[in-house]
């Protein structure tokens, strides 16, 4: 079960991987080798899904941020998804509800680049019937972070 310490680690390793055990030990009030011990079984079990480092997508020619709606076919649409899936400039491929049946969030270098990854990469796919995009202008707020109410994970030890 998760505890509030638990929850604890896990909001400060998710807002930074690299904070040192010593310093998450002292953060919550427990040894370095049982916060250890705590990171480890969270990571084990899956709580703790992996380390990445957050970059600046303009540095790496991905300055453009679109979201494309995307309607499908149910006959290919598991191959559809399994295409997209595997493309780098994919970030979030969500299944969703309403009139649409795909989001999908990329990054690319700029418009000519989305036109061409639409032309090249998705409406090629025999499921595709049609797509709606949706380029940001700016992102005022975006992160992988998920908030960690106190009472989720199940009771305090």
């Amino acid at each position: 079960m998760i505890d509030s310490t638990d929850r604890k680690i896990c909001d400060i390793l998710q807002q930074n991987a690299r904070t040192s055990s010593t310093d998450v030990a002292a953060m919550v009030g427990l040894s370095v080798s049982a916060t250890n011990e705590r990171i480890r079984r969270l990571s084990d079990s899956g709580t703790i899904t992996g380390w990445h480092a957050t970059l600046r997508p303009d540095r790496f020619d991905a300055a453009l941020c679109a979201f494309v709606l995307i309607d499908m076919s149910y006959e290919g649409e598991a191959e559809a998804v399994a295409a997209l899936s595997q493309r780098d400039e994919v970030q979030e491929l969500h299944h969703i509800s309403g009139p649409h049946s795909y989001l999908m969030k990329l990054r690319v270098a700029d418009t000519a680049a989305l036109q061409a990854f639409l032309s090249e990469a998705v409406k090629p796919l025999p499921a595709i019937t049609r797509t709606e995009t949706v380029i940001t202008l700016g992102s005022p707020k975006e992160t992988p972070a998920i908030a960690i109410p106190a009472g989720i994970g199940g009771a305090d030890v």
